[in-house]
């Protein structure tokens, strides 16, 4: 199925600007953005990393965007890093070897923090190869769906360094458990769609042509709800995982809960429900 796309303006930077990304606008206050390298099956540079920043910013202060899917143009998601050209990270020109490659470190690896503490939710639509760092940007978003034609794998390993890359070693085990990450990490083996729909990496998969648009129809679904009280849900589930206790998962919900009331969404939900309409949602 083809989707609408139009221009997505927030007014905060020129789209037409990127070099190695596209920000379109899928649905009402939903974004797309693909990696658009796909003479190199989307690898990763440093400028496709700068660019990914720039859109976490734009769109985390952007009130009426709800939801942003990202998928890659092509046949692949995204291969990974450049590594014939991945280029250098903004202000280590000059620098020496260890101070350079610690800011190209945290240039790449501080996007996949973001995109997770972002406040709005995240979908990655895996259209092919998602591997190294495509596979590590997957899966610091928040939803995954998968094309039949989509693999993983972690392969940091087949290039002599730490399978435990970008985030990876902290995603993986939370989303299909220790002893399965670590035979993947440790192999570094390449897994099909289907194996990542039967140990829960990704929630569905679909025919190539339809990921986008199974990413978009969850998109919808969020979008449906309180804006304020969504950016809560998100932000409260991934912090209570790493809770060290009930007790403070509780205290976490608890106030949060308290907080969402202030709005005045639960009123405007309340009088929706007697009038049988849709709600209106004043949150942000």
């Amino acid at each position: 199925m083809a989707l609408p796309t139009t221009s997505f303006d927030t007014g905060s930077f020129d789209t037409g600007s990127f070099d190695t990304i596209e920000v379109t606008e899928v649905d009402d206050d939903i974004a797309l953005v693909t990696l658009n390298r796909p003479d190199r099956l989307n690898a990763m540079t440093s400028t496709m990393i700068t660019e990914l920043h720039q859109v976490v910013t734009t769109v985390d202060l952007d009130a009426s965007l709800r939801a942003v899917i990202v998928t890659g143009a092509g046949r692949g998601f995204s291969a990974g890093l450049d590594l014939q050209d991945q280029g250098t990270a903004p202000g280590s020109a000059g620098l020496g070897r260890t101070v350079s490659g610690f800011m190209w470190q945290d240039h790449l690896a501080s996007l996949h923090e973001r995109i997770h503490s972002s406040r709005k939710p995240w979908i990655s639509a895996v259209n092919g190869p998602a591997v190294g760092g495509g596979f590590a940007l997957s899966l610091a978003t928040d939803i995954r769906f998968a094309s039949t034609d989509a693999t993983f794998g972690a392969v940091f390993l087949k290039i002599g360094v730490s399978n435990c890359d970008m985030g990876t070693s902290y995603f993986l085990p939370r989303l299909v458990g220790a002893s399965r990450s670590a035979e993947l990490l440790l192999t570094a083996r390449i897994f099909e769609a289907d194996e990542a729909l039967r140990i829960g990496l990704v929630t569905d998969v679909v025919e190539p042509a339809t990921v986008v648009e199974r990413a978009l129809d969850t998109a919808r679904l969020i979008r449906a709800n309180a804006p304020f009280a969504t950016w809560m849900t998100k932000e409260t589930m991934w912090q209570t995982l790493d809770a060290p206790s009930l007790r403070h998962a509780l205290d976490m919900e608890n106030r949060t809960q308290i907080m969402c009331t202030t709005t005045g969404d639960t009123a405007e939900a309340t009088a929706a429900f007697r009038e049988k309409r849709p709600p209106v949602w004043k949150g942000l």
